[in-house]
């Protein structure tokens, strides 16, 4: 099980919006040194949404090379074909990743059944580990702790959960429900970066959040002061993060504001993301550098 700080990473093009490979490279060079625990490609930040499943599957080999096994590699497989999932999940799987995150089906919002069923037919059809990706702020449809007990008491590879609720209550009830509830290992991650401490205090696992794009030696810093129970770094620690969260308003959809404040701090990537987002304007990009300064990272 990963315990820590999982950074769902950015995916870098340029600007013909095509990944780069040279700037990903030095990006998860970057997040492996600062001493993050896992790295998931393809999620939400990752724009897994506008890519083909050749980019994907180009983009899943050339992480499993990169990482060589320093950390756990994750990839996002989710999708609204569960067809596709399975593929892309198996061609992970062969391609040596360590499991796969796979989002609720969205567009329709399927009740807990029809839920049910889709993550019990991809389970059935894959042996990778398999995370559930509860995110419904996007996908339009919330999975019930209850759904996600009976889906990990029944299928060996669903191994945990990424809740990206605003709010802790859900993944408090996950963790007391399922983790604690089930006879075998289940991770609960949280996926806001503020509930990073409020996960861990309630017995889950850990986050997966955005903001370690940015600064992942502040996010291993806190996690290693937690292990040490050093209070008064956390508390620290904790008000930077809480302050750096005001990035995620900074542009709608959030991720272009996520690469505009990794390259601001001195990447060497191009901030484009796939089409039909732009770049961000000279306040937007004004008001990221007035956080980081605040918060010492420029």
């Amino acid at each position: 099980m990963i315990k820590g700080i999982i950074t769902p990473t950015i995916t870098v093009f340029d600007e013909d919006k095509n990944i780069d490979f040279e700037a990903t490279e030095e990006h998860i060079e970057n997040l492996i040194e600062a001493g993050v625990n896992g790295i998931l490609f393809l999620g939400s930040i990752g724009e897994f949404f506008a890519m083909t499943l050749a980019e994907k599957k180009k983009l899943i080999s050339f992480a499993v090379k990169t990482v060589n096994k320093r950390v756990p590699v994750l990839v996002g497989t989710g999708g609204t074909a569960a067809e596709d999932v399975i593929e892309l999940s198996n061609f992970a799987q062969a391609e040596g990743v360590d499991g796969a995150a796979v989002i609720t089906p969205y567009f329709f919002q399927f009740n807990q059944q029809t839920l049910y069923n889709y993550y019990s037919h991809i389970a059935h059809n894959v042996e990778l580990d398999l995370y559930i990706y509860n995110f419904p702020a996007r996908s339009g449809v919330n999975i019930d702790p209850q759904t996600v007990y009976k889906l990990a008491s029944e299928y060996k590879n669903i191994v945990g959960i990424k809740d990206t609720m605003d709010t802790i209550s859900h993944t408090r009830e996950l963790i007391q429900k399922v983790k604690k509830e089930l006879e075998k290992e289940f991770a609960v991650y949280s996926g806001f970066d503020e509930y990073f401490l409020p996960n861990l205090l309630n017995g889950g696992d850990g986050l997966i959040g955005g903001l370690s794009n940015i600064a992942p030696e502040l996010f291993a810093e806190f996690y290693k002061s937690y292990q040490k129970e050093d209070f008064k770094k956390i508390n620290e620690i904790s008000n930077k993060i809480n302050m750096m969260m005001e990035i995620y308003s900074l542009s709608d959809p959030f991720f272009p504001a996520i690469k505009k404040a990794v390259s601001l701090r001195g990447s060497n990537l191009n901030a484009a993301c796939k089409e039909p987002v732009g770049l961000l304007n000279e306040s937007q990009s004004k008001n990221i550098k007035k956080i980081l300064k605040k918060v010492n990272l420029t």
